[in-house]
């Protein structure tokens, strides 16, 4: 068997599985942003014809998979895995959403990288020989999200100015062995790192530290540095996180350059929508992802990106028992060259 390993965290990938189709579907906010014209699908209904906030988030996730196989021409049963996760308690907005497609499937739970992890198994499945075409998605809802993590929407609670605003979004990525690309060419699976921030109101602080142990581990174990990259976009750490990590990798002498972008500051416009720090949810970088930044990659606006979502590993139980936020982030590599 050859080893894929370079360095201590990152996989090089021998046959670099093909990008064959991604689509995503985003709401209101979504809509008024300044990415609207990259969505397949907006939706002005936050409940998506549906009866509850649960239910419209199942709904997305139901509506992307099949954009995405519609696009592609393919069928579920071409499928050999889904997988897929979301930020509700059990994954009930993946499992309820899928489960009339009747595709092997794989629950995930990395909060709001998880289109990074679900990209990175997919990928490793499907170079490793155990899948030929698999599909990677997730997805978030504002309303969902306020009333598990924070306060019910109808509460009209103030939003403190670090908060972010949850996604109403989904994004579905279809990888197959073979096929025009983007490549998934690289994975570094992330660490979990607690530096104590308890606030759930500044989910930026939280997660910073993550994504900056985790990009540290793939610049070294690759031998790259940032400029070797069009972009190198993190998850939704909104601007706060987004300052911070900018400042670990200066503290090291390291220039992250105007190619390095997040997520959460690329979907709204943070002062006429009054996002505050910005975006945030699973959503959020899946969205971004398979919306404007694989449209740019096929486009030949970039030919290679580092995508690095991060997500903070927080329950309401933890919370309200007074635990910090355990974070952590997920880099994949992204080429339109193998």
């Amino acid at each position: 068997m050859s080893n894929k390993r370079v360095g201590r965290r990152t996989v090089a990938l021998s046959a670099p599985p093909s990008v064959i189709s991604f689509a995503n579907i985003g709401g209101k906010m979504e809509g008024e942003g300044p990415l609207r014209d990259y969505f397949d699908e907006l939706n002005e209904d936050s409940f998506f014809g549906e009866k509850t906030w649960e239910k419209a988030e199942s709904a997305m996730q139901k509506k992307v998979l099949q954009r995405a196989l519609d696009q592609a021409r393919l069928k579920p049963g071409d499928l050999d895995y889904v997988l897929a996760g979301d930020l509700l308690n059990q994954c009930i907005g993946s499992s309820f959403g899928l489960r009339e497609f009747g595709v092997p499937f794989y629950g995930l739970y990395g909060a709001c990288s998880t289109m990074g992890e679900s990209l990175s198994l997919a990928a490793m499945l499907i170079d490793g020989g155990f899948a030929g075409k698999a599909a990677a998605m997730t997805s978030s809802h504002f309303c969902t999200a306020e009333r598990q993590y924070r306060m019910p929407v109808p509460y009209g609670n103030q939003r403190t100015p670090t908060a972010q605003w949850t996604a109403t979004a989904a994004g579905c990525t279809i990888l197959a062995a073979e096929g025009p690309g983007p490549y998934i060419t690289h994975i570094t699976c992330g660490k979990i790192v607690d530096k104590g921030i308890a606030d759930a109101n500044n989910m930026g602080a939280a997660m910073a530290p993550a994504a900056y142990d985790c990009l540290s581990a793939f610049f070294q174990d690759t031998g790259t540095k940032p400029q070797d990259y069009d972009l190198v976009v993190t998850g939704d750490l909104g601007e706060l996180g987004h300052s911070i990590v900018r400042d670990f990798f200066s503290r090291d002498g390291i220039d992250m350059g105007n190619n390095f972008q997040d997520c959460g500051l690329l979907l709204y416009d943070r002062e006429s929508q009054d996002m505050h720090a910005g975006g945030s949810g699973c959503g959020c970088s899946a969205s971004v992802l398979n919306g404007y930044l694989l449209s740019g990659m096929r486009d030949g606006k970039w030919s290679k990106i580092l995508f690095a979502p991060t997500g903070a590993l927080l329950s309401p139980t933890s919370s309200f028992q007074g635990e910090s936020i355990p974070s952590i982030c997920h880099a994949v590599c992204l080429s339109v060259k193998k």
